[in-house]
């Protein structure tokens, strides 16, 4: 059974950055691939960002690419996101999420098996 613990979030104004971490425990870090999850009131979750296993390979959504790196140290335990250039429509609660996906093709659409509790993250225009 894995733990995570995402923190990082907070309010910000347009243009400015954030750098969101995720701790994990409870199992093999290694083990897993990761992701980032948002989800707004009324909508459904939408993936922003996962990472393979080693790190070598990524995903991002459109609407985040050129802005946001995620990145993982596996010696710590830890996935981060770097959030850069924010935009009022990036307010969301982010979540982190593991899967035991081994791959590096199908990041966006496997199922993940292990979630954060979520940290807030405000925009201001």
């Amino acid at each position: 059974q894995v733990q995570l613990v995402e923190s990082g979030g907070g309010l910000v104004q347009a243009g400015g950055s954030l750098r969101l971490s995720c701790a994990a425990s409870g199992g093999t870090f290694s083990s897993y691939a990761m992701g980032w999850f948002r989800q707004v009131p009324g909508k459904e979750r939408e993936i922003v960002a996962a990472i393979s296993l080693s790190g070598g390979s990524t995903y991002y959504a459109d609407s985040v690419k050129g802005r946001f790196t995620i990145s993982r140290d596996n010696a710590k335990n830890t996935v981060y996101l770097q959030m850069n250039s924010l935009k009022p429509e990036d307010t969301a609660v982010y979540y982190c999420a593991a899967t035991k996906y081994a791959g590096t093709a199908r990041l966006r659409v496997v199922p993940y098996d292990y979630w954060g509790q979520g940290t807030q993250v405000t925009v201001s225009s």
